[in-house]
């Protein structure tokens, strides 16, 4: 029985699932939208938005409990840092949007979505 408890687990251990979350963020901040199946894209939402609002203050502490929380890659913190938190300033959340997908993983016919950014249109 589930009672009490919070967080998916997604069928993995602690470790396994911190880093795949950290490593969807990461390509998320990298390419400003994935595709996923929907309930990782669903956790994904909390995991990103607290980087977000944690990247807006710009302070060298907030910088430092993001390269904690990535993993220390500093590129992905500069990024989000520069380029990502100054977009949504004046937003006070909801800084990503999921779309589902109709169509399913054709393996496991689980469901898929788009998880990408609110206002970020990546530079081609």
């Amino acid at each position: 029985m589930r009672h009490r408890v919070k967080t998916k687990s997604f069928h993995r251990p602690k470790e396994q699932r911190e880093a795949l979350f950290i490593n969807l963020a990461i390509a998320l901040i990298e390419h400003g939208k994935i595709e996923t199946t929907l309930p990782k894209a669903k956790v994904l939402r909390s995991f990103i938005e607290k980087l977000i609002t944690l990247a807006k203050k710009d302070t060298i502490h907030s910088r430092r409990l993001l390269n904690s929380r990535l993993r220390n890659n500093t590129q992905a913190v500069t990024k989000l840092v520069k380029e990502i938190a100054p977009l949504y300033k004046e937003r006070n959340g909801g800084y990503t949007r999921i779309y589902k997908l109709a169509k399913k993983r054709i393996g496991d016919s689980a469901e898929m979505a788009i998880i990408e950014l609110v206002d970020y249109e990546k530079e081609e």
